[in-house]
């Protein structure tokens, strides 16, 4: 019988020593060494962009060489044959994005449109470069 004291006791120390050693533990890693430090206050989240601004954003998130932005000279919204001619004139765009209600289209490509079609492009619509802006 003193063999199973003896083991009943070892196992009541052993599991008070796993307690003791559990709960300095957690009591030490709550604390870090800035913790008295005030806190940094956050900052409001940034309003989320809409319309040209967003379609933009979009854009150049592809990561392209250039973004150009075609709108018509007379203002009025891009009709399919404006459409048609951009791309016909412009192959090497990858992406087209039509916004501010069909008003303008911005264009991503990896290509250098001055050495293509541009000039021909500026004659019909209104060209803003927003390379690198």
């Amino acid at each position: 019988m003193p063999r199973k004291i003896l083991t009943s006791g070892l196992i009541a120390l052993a599991t008070l020593a796993a307690v003791i050693s559990l709960t300095s533990c957690s009591s030490n890693t709550n604390k870090s060494p800035s913790s008295s430090a005030p806190p940094t206050p956050q900052s409001s989240p940034t309003p989320a962009k809409t319309g040209f601004e967003a379609d933009l954003d979009y854009v150049r998130k592809g990561r392209y060489t250039y973004v150009l932005v075609f709108s018509r000279k007379d203002g009025k919204p891009l009709d399919k044959n404006d459409g048609a001619y951009l791309r016909t004139n412009a192959p090497q765009v990858v992406d087209w994005v039509t916004t501010d209600q069909g008003k303008k289209v911005i264009a991503g490509t990896n290509f250098n449109l001055e050495q293509g079609n541009l000039n021909l492009l500026k004659k019909r619509f209104v060209v803003e470069d927003f390379t690198g802006k």
